[in-house]
């Protein structure tokens, strides 16, 4: 990633442990140990790389009320009977494969949604791709939902987005005016580390 290069180990050190070649592995999912796909079908397999600081996957599904759902029911087999092909699969709530792996195929980004960074969901909102991935995310919803009330949620989230966007632009503004007023330094070298435990202004 762009963002990482010539940054010191300690902030790359949890990226390279699923940023490698072993996202292409089997194992990676599968799990070399006990290779049966009904495991790879429990949504904490995602969570062995899709959690943290930068991007909040897991935490994010698992206090949604989906993630609620899964947590309180994974272990009836008669809620979710995991031993069945995704293709096959009737859960009472979708888990992570059930989504991103729709049907069992094994391109997890073709499902998935385009909040992949801040400021997307404002973006060239008229272009097909665009479209595409938008009707194609409310196709994976209605399964449950309601084509109107996918519709409605992916707004809410566009609206989330934008918002997110402009605190996150007032914030830097402030941060940035303390600076060329000179008050930012002398700074205590704890003191306000980025996201990446590195000092903003230094």
């Amino acid at each position: 990633c762009a963002w990482s290069i010539e940054r010191p180990p300690g902030d790359t050190a949890g990226c390279t442990s699923c940023h490698t070649s072993s996202e292409e592995r089997c194992s990676t999912c599968h799990q070399r140990h006990q290779f049966d796909p009904a495991v790879a079908r429990h949504s904490e397999q995602c969570k062995a790389c899709h959690w943290g600081k930068d991007h909040r996957d897991w935490e994010a599904y698992d206090i949604s009320i989906h993630g609620v759902v899964y947590q309180v029911n994974k272990w009836n087999p008669q809620e979710f009977d995991f031993s069945k092909k995704l293709a096959d699969a009737d859960y009472v709530e979708p888990t992570c494969q059930y989504c991103h792996l729709r049907g069992g195929h094994h391109n997890v980004q073709r499902l998935s949604t385009v909040y992949t960074s801040m400021g997307m969901s404002n973006a060239d909102r008229g272009a097909p791709l665009w479209k595409e991935k938008r009707e194609t995310w409310v196709s994976v919803c209605d399964d449950c939902h309601s084509p109107r009330f996918a519709r409605e949620n992916l707004q809410a989230m566009d609206e989330a987005c934008k918002d997110a966007g402009l605190k996150y632009t007032e914030t830097f503004k402030v941060a940035e005016n303390l600076m060329l007023d000179g008050m930012d330094e002398p700074m205590p070298k704890d003191l306000a580390p980025d996201w990446s435990g590195q000092h903003i202004w230094s």
